[in-house]
């Protein structure tokens, strides 16, 4: 994992990112940013990029993609279906639950209060823990559907070749 970031973006810095961030919104139609605890509904179970922002400096940290996933045999849950494994913690260790988790791991104030709550309540699960890292960030969602799953396989890699030069945390 890298450092933290700068405390001081450099007006060049800021620039080259606002400029990287234009061409990705260019690149495909994308949803307009939302509060991911509330984003869900609205979100539509076709293949699809997703991309995370933090919402008090509009940086974004995380890009994934969905293809069509079909739950249980079910019909597709695409994006749907992506995001609410997010949601609901279900991958703590691949992709954005891995992040959140890394970063909730290094908040002393975070554990502390996680600690407090094992003596008080007793154990959870692991999904526990990395859904309330994911809602510890409180982050914005946005998304963009696609055809199909090789399209958002492309569009993601274009959209992560624009955005890992500015501290995406995506490994």
């Amino acid at each position: 994992m890298t450092g933290h970031p700068p405390l001081l973006e450099t007006i060049e810095s800021r620039a080259a990112r606002l400029a990287a961030y234009a061409e990705v919104d260019d690149l495909a139609e994308w949803s307009g940013w939302a509060p991911f605890d509330q984003a869900l509904p609205e979100v539509p179970r076709d293949p699809g990029v997703y991309l995370f922002r933090e919402p008090h400096d509009a940086v974004v940290r995380y890009v994934g993609s969905a293809g069509e996933r079909a739950g249980g045999g079910g019909r597709p849950q695409g994006l749907y279906g992506r995001l609410r494994v997010h949601r609901t913690g279900q991958a703590p260790v691949s992709g954005l639950g891995e992040a959140a988790l890394d970063r909730a791991l290094g908040d002393v104030e975070w554990l502390a209060a996680r600690l407090e709550r094992l003596r008080t309540s007793g154990p959870e699960r692991v999904r526990d823990w990395a859904r309330d890292a994911i809602v510890r960030l409180a982050p914005e969602v946005s998304w963009s559907a696609q055809p199909s799953a090789a399209d958002a396989r492309v569009l993601e890699a274009r959209v992560l070749q624009l955005l890992r030069p500015f501290d995406l945390w995506n490994r």
